[in-house]
């Protein structure tokens, strides 16, 4: 049995008749002479065993002298059963295979909602010249499984019919080779072919006009028959040929979306329509499995399809668009999706009767109908998104509509099946659903739809780049000059930002009332554009506040204020004031302590500026006297790291300081060793 369609919706009027009670044909135990019997004159050809069936639902006893199936002996009587064609009306194409010949199943022809066991039976006179080999093939499309039995004597079978519960397998082309004398015949040749079929409970809830044969057989000459049936083998993977396309397909995008979050790593639309192709490429990829090989039986394959590959890729996909509109609110929404999800794998699980024995019909009917609910919520929730979204970001909604109506579509597209009978087009021998041309539209709009953001979304980028040069460009505009000269005092400062923008800053103030200096140098938590914003706030308060007062502690308590209460806003600073004496106020709030002819000054340590609004800072006072050379430096130095992990650490700030080197060799050297966050220095020598 082929299903269709992996995710295997069902339209809810198949619960009805699902519900009809099963009853099975009584046996018959008597055995008699065959009187209606089919002849066959074989040569070079192959004939087509169409009429002339004898058919009933149910299973045999078994006889109790052989211990073999009493419906499948040659002599039994089955005048009884129904009488059947195997041959169409009319012109029929399989729908789902494009064979010739197809003749609908049980389930519309007296037994609706049947699954489960039900015997075929035709007798057959061959005229055959001597040692001519025979074969006789299965039926082009049977649901599901089955065993033929050549006068009772079993001959092969299609599926694993050892235990109670057969497991069958996505049907194929079958043949069976014939022995030349009819085992346990009768004097005039004749041959009795029975065929035990199966159908699986969630059989009739997929396929249209399910159940057990579905066109007719062959017999004739072995090498002709196996001609035939090597066709119909090829025919098979012909019509299966767009499923490795859509597959590759499904993986191509992944690697687009992939390509595309390499470009704007912020946005986790890309790795939400990832996620969904990757899924459905693995889909794809055990339907292909399944549909060609006996490698995976029905239950094992419709469980993982049906139970936990579909719903998954559903709440994928609703997820998705919520992340495109970028929808924080309603908050329930993620919550019922899962939910829905959830609801969806079980529903399927037991409703389809994926594991046999598990629940009765009638509770497997319930869950059914509770999976056309799911998938109806589903798509509620898709239209609550869209109409979210066109709220939101107006055209950007609207343009994504046809995609997520596709995607509604290809939920239902069962049902559809089920309702107008058509299931698709065979296109140069390739089998193309309803499906397979929602996919692709659906492929081709989010493809669109994917170019469009990724559009928007370089242009938002070289914006914010520009505002990041045009903030870098600002931030140089406020730092003093590398070298500057002032009475009694050379300053020389370096800065390497580890960004383009830094959080590093430093601020040099003269006093032209006493000859004073003021140097103000300190770090931002934090790195890029944010730590730069935070920056020029404390560069225009310093220097606003150093109008009011010059006084280094005065000067950190107006910056403390500042920063408490901007969330995560802190900085480490620095302030000290060079008087024209030499003598040094200098006030810290959790910077480094500077280097005064390469050793470190001893000072007491305090809280960074803006953790909490009553800090305390410390204050140290010390005097440089002419030739001295006092350098202040950031983190950046002591935390640059190599390659080994190692710190460039204080004791070779200390050895380099003592070596008396200018502060550009000393930045150089951090920077090569590994640097990992801001480099600043400030070095102050007082001139004899």
């Amino acid at each position: 049995m082929r299903l269709p369609v992996p995710n295997a919706p069902r339209f809810f009027l198949i619960f009805l008749l699902s519900l009809v009670v099963r009853i099975p044909t009584v046996a018959q135990s008597s055995l008699h002479a065959p009187n209606d019997v089919t002849h066959i004159t074989v040569g070079q050809s192959v004939s087509l065993l169409g009429g002339a069936w004898k058919f009933t639902i149910g299973d045999s006893p078994l006889d109790p002298v052989t211990k073999k199936p009493l419906w499948a002996n040659s002599l039994f009587d089955d005048s009884e059963w129904e009488t059947i064609s195997l041959t169409p009306a009319r012109p029929t194409l399989d729908p789902f295979f494009g064979y010739p010949d197809y003749v609908p199943g049980w389930t519309v022809n007296g037994h609706p909602g049947y699954s489960g066991y039900a015997w075929y039976r035709i007798r057959v006179k061959i005229d055959a010249p001597t040692g001519t080999r025979l074969a006789l093939t299965g039926p082009d499309t049977v649901d599901d499984g089955f065993q033929v039995f050549d006068n009772g004597t079993l001959i092969g079978s299609f599926g694993d019919f050892s235990s109670s519960h057969p497991t069958v397998y996505s049907y194929q082309p079958t043949i069976f080779q014939l022995p030349s004398a009819a085992p346990n015949g009768l004097a005039d040749g004749t041959r009795t072919f029975a065929f035990r079929v199966w159908m699986a409970p969630f059989t009739p809830l997929m396929v249209p006009n399910a159940g057990g044969f579905h066109g007719p057989l062959r017999l004739g000459e072995a090498d002709a028959v196996a001609k035939l049936h090597q066709l119909h083998r090829l025919n098979l993977i012909r019509l299966f040929a767009e499923e490795p396309a859509e597959a590759l397909l499904c993986f191509l995008f992944v690697l687009l979306a992939i390509g595309f979050s390499v470009f704007d790593r912020s946005d986790k639309v890309y790795s939400w329509i990832a996620v969904g192709y990757l899924l459905l490429g693995a889909l794809r990829v055990v339907e292909i499995i399944y549909s060609v090989n006996q490698i995976v039986g029905s239950s094992t394959a419709n469980i993982l399809m049906d139970a936990v590959l579909t719903p998954v890729i559903l709440g994928v996909w609703v997820m998705m668009w919520l992340v495109w509109f970028r929808l924080e609110r309603p908050v329930w929404l993620p919550g019922a999706i899962g939910a829905l999800t959830l609801l969806f794998m079980v529903g399927d699980l037991i409703g389809e009767e994926l594991i046999f024995g598990l629940s009765s019909h009638r509770v497997a009917a319930a869950f059914l109908l509770l999976t056309v609910v799911v998938r109806l919520g589903f798509l509620a929730l898709l239209f609550l998104v869209v109409i979210l979204g066109v709220r939101k970001q107006g055209r950007e909604g609207w343009i994504a509509l046809p995609a997520v109506l596709l995607l509604g579509l290809v939920r239902f597209q069962r049902e559809l099946v089920l309702l107008t009978r058509f299931d698709g087009w065979e296109i140069f021998g390739v089998g193309v659903t309803p499906a397979v041309v929602a996919d692709l539209l659906l492929a081709l709009a989010l493809f669109l739809l994917l170019l469009r953001r990724l559009f928007f979304s370089l242009r938002l980028q070289r914006e914010q780049a520009r505002d990041i040069q045009q903030a870098a460009e600002v931030q140089q505009v406020i730092l003093p000059e590398s070298r500057t000269m002032y009475p009694g005092l050379l300053i020389e400062t370096e800065y390497r930002a580890a960004r383009l923008v830094g959080g590093d800053f430093f601020q040099i103030i003269p006093h032209a009332s006493n000859g004073s200096i003021l140097i103000v140098a300190g770090d931002v938590t934090g790195k890029g554009l944010q730590a730069g914003m935070t920056v020029a706030l404390l560069v225009g308060a310093i220097r606003s506040t150093a109008e009011l007062n010059a006084d280094p502690l005065f000067l950190l308590e107006a910056l403390n204020r500042r920063l408490v209460g901007r969330n995560s806003s802190q900085a480490t600073c620095l302030a000290l004031s060079i008087a024209a004496d030499g003598n040094v106020t200098l006030a810290n709030a959790g910077h480094l302590p500077p280097y005064l002819n390469g050793l470190s000054l001893e000072m007491e340590g305090a809280l960074p500026l803006g953790m909490i609004e009553a800090s305390e800072f410390s204050v140290t006072r010390f005097h440089i006297a002419p030739s001295d050379r006092l350098v202040i430096i950031s983190d950046g130095i002591i935390e640059a790291t190599d390659k080994n992990g190692q710190l460039f650490g204080f004791d070779r700030v200390s050895q380099l300081l003592r070596a008396n080197v200018a502060v550009k060799v000393l930045a150089d050297a951090a920077e090569h060793f590994g640097q990992e966050d801001d480099i600043s220095l400030v070095a102050v020598t007082r001139l004899a």
